[in-house]
């Protein structure tokens, strides 16, 4: 059971609102952006390079994940049943149920880190917990919706598990190598979820009080922004290309705000 905690409050007097306007060039950029990183993977699992596939592999799913936060916050200039068909196209890419992942990340933003947490529970375990943990998240992720979020977002898991299932079932009657090195690097990729998306982001946040920690300079711009995750639970509507500018802002114009801040590898941080 996560103990309950005290939570940062976004700023009052922040200015955000006008962050929020996503273009129509915006949109396809991000609906594009984990493509190549795909077809990346895909070329060198079909080639004598195979094993660098994995790296490829890595930062498809970072931006896929990146994608789907933003369809699960409606970042994307979408109407919802466009989100929604996000979720479904990526939980056939990404080989998982990504309706739950949606529903358990809402509640990760309307409970940050308490009892109610079913998502951000994994920032309290240590680093060895969380990925001897990491296999069984995304079951907890899918019994939590089924269990508490209603039929309308069964009806959405059923779709993405015929998504999921068809995928895997059409990779495994092709038998095509890069297909199935796809498949399996998935799979390890959301074992690993627990730890790269939760607990990178959360661990040792609980003490302070703070939102989440988030990263400046080359590492924040190598993980996609995902690692402005501060800014990112203080106004979650602000699209994630956005957030280096609104934490531009928070740093110069809220007091204490740049002082506080917990970086998420602190060597790598720019300061």
């Amino acid at each position: 059971m996560c103990p309950p905690v005290s939570r940062e409050a976004a700023p009052r007097d922040a200015a955000w609102q006008d962050l929020l306007p996503v273009t129509r060039r915006q949109r396809w950029v991000e609906l594009s952006l984990p493509l190549p990183w795909l077809a990346l993977s895909w070329g060198l699992y079909a080639s004598p390079l195979w094993p660098l596939g994995a790296a490829a592999g890595f930062l498809f799913f970072l931006c896929a994940l990146r994608l789907n936060h933003e369809a699960i916050h409606n970042n994307l200039g979408l109407p919802r049943r466009g989100d929604i068909a996000v979720l479904h196209a990526l939980s056939a890419l990404m080989c998982g149920c990504n309706c739950s992942v949606a529903w358990s990340h809402m509640q990760h933003h309307r409970h940050a880190m308490g009892p109610g947490d079913i998502e951000g529970h994994c920032g309290h375990m240590s680093a060895g917990e969380v990925l001897r943990y990491g296999p069984r998240f995304p079951v907890d992720l899918i019994r939590a919706c089924w269990a508490q979020g209603g039929a309308k977002w069964r009806r959405r898991m059923l779709r993405d598990g015929l998504c999921a299932g068809l995928a895997a079932g059409l990779i495994l009657w092709s038998g095509q190598r890069f297909l199935l090195l796809h498949l399996a690097s998935m799979g390890a990729a959301q074992c690993l979820t627990a730890f790269f998306a939760v607990w990178i982001t959360h661990q040792g946040t609980a003490a302070s009080g703070l939102a989440a920690r988030s990263q400046r300079g080359v590492l924040a711009r190598a993980a996609y922004l995902m690692f402005y995750h501060r800014e990112h639970h203080l106004f979650p509507n602000v699209p994630v290309s956005r957030l280096p500018e609104l934490a531009d802002r928070l740093d110069a114009q809220v007091p204490g705000y740049a002082s506080s801040r917990l970086p998420v590898v602190p060597w790598l941080d720019r300061g």
